[in-house]
């Protein structure tokens, strides 16, 4: 606040302006005394060179330069300035000052800084190779590429949080590249690239760099039998459905290898192998899943050992055989009943049976 009582206020020091639009320099002015007049004046410099007039009024009348009077714009007694069209010569250093004439003159004033800028056009990401990198093996580099848009600050994208540089990520100069290197499984998602400056701000499509890995964690699992580390335990007369699987891009060619006799030979390619145990001819047999990436070159196996067992069809003999007693039991109780009933009913009819007798032969 200027100590004469004359206060010059504006919202910032600086406005960010866009090129071919109208920029609108608010200002607000206000003091304590009686005034007969008051005068307004603008003033625009740039970097070394002295400030030149622009326009400026008394009261509410404008006195403009006639070199800009179709291009600034001011109401009196507001002292806010309207520049239209902006264009990149009209960035600069703007001052606005204040007179006050009453009992004396008062005189404050301020300056602001207006930068012109285009807007950012929408960024597109590049990736090279396009046909991908192997990992350890390859480097992968995303170019960030804008058509339209002035001071642009570059920032990129993974995953929709910022990229840092890191043992295998670097940037450019300019961070409209992003270099990896080597790439890394831990590498894969989706990229983006942002794109700022004073008066906009656009993001890239994403896009997911293609790379290659693996086999990582191949394992085999059933769907029945008991699995004891890597000992799977079949009933006789059970089918059983082996999967391997394991993590990799390109996916995997699955092989399946029997070892029968200090022998080995393949019997099945691909995920899924099916064993009959009644048409195994050993109760133990040991097999091998192999992975193998054909983009990569590596490969990785995974070994386990089937056992049929007779414990099905013993639980049920056994079965059988604890039923055949209670059965006995069973039987011998009825019979004995049966055989009560009969006893009781006969002597009690029996009497009954001679009286008669004797009656008919009276």
């Amino acid at each position: 606040m200027d100590c004469s009582g004359l206060k010059v206020m504006v919202p910032s020091q600086t406005v960010h302006g866009i090129r071919g639009q109208a920029l609108y320099l608010p200002v607000h002015y206000g003091f304590h005394t009686p005034a007969s007049d008051i005068q307004i004046i603008w003033l625009f410099e740039r970097p070394h060179t002295m400030p030149k007039y622009l326009l400026g009024s008394v009261n509410k009348s404008v006195v403009p330069d006639l070199e800009y009077q179709h291009k600034f714009t001011m109401m009196p007694p507001n002292a806010s300035l309207l520049i239209n069209p902006l264009q990149f010569t009209d960035e600069g250093n703007y001052i606005v000052k204040v007179n006050i004439q009453g009992n004396g003159t008062l005189s404050s004033s301020q300056k602001i800084q207006v930068t012109v800028d285009d807007p950012v056009a929408k960024p597109v990401v590049w990736t090279y190779p396009s046909s991908g990198a192997v990992e350890y093996v390859g480097n992968i580099t995303l170019v960030c590429q804008v058509e339209g848009g002035t001071r642009l600050a570059y920032q990129w994208l993974k995953n929709g949080k910022p990229v840092c540089t890191s043992s295998t990520y670097s940037f450019s100069p300019q961070n409209n590249t992003l270099h990896i290197s080597p790439v890394t499984k831990e590498d894969i998602g989706n990229y983006s690239c942002l794109v700022k400056n004073p008066v906009s701000e656009m993001e890239s499509n994403i896009i997911m760099p293609t790379i290659y890995y693996g086999p990582y964690g191949l394992q085999v699992n059933s769907d029945k039998g008991l699995k004891v580390g890597e000992v799977f335990t079949v009933d006789l007369g059970e089918a059983i459905l082996f999967d391997c699987s394991a993590d990799s891009y390109p996916p995997n060619t699955y092989s399946w290898i029997r070892r029968t006799d200090n022998t080995t030979y393949v019997i099945k390619y691909g995920p899924h192998l099916e064993v009959a145990s009644e048409k195994v001819a050993q109760k133990t047999t040991d097999y091998v899943c192999c992975a193998y990436n054909n983009i990569t070159g590596r490969r990785d196996e995974t070994r386990f050992t089937v056992i049929i067992t007779s414990t099905g069809l013993e639980k049920l003999a056994q079965k059988g055989k604890s039923l055949s007693p209670l059965a006995s039991i069973t039987g011998i109780s009825l019979f004995l009943i049966i055989s009560m009933c009969l006893l009781f009913l006969w002597k009690k009819y029996q009497p009954y049976k001679a009286i008669k007798q004797k009656l008919e032969g009276r």
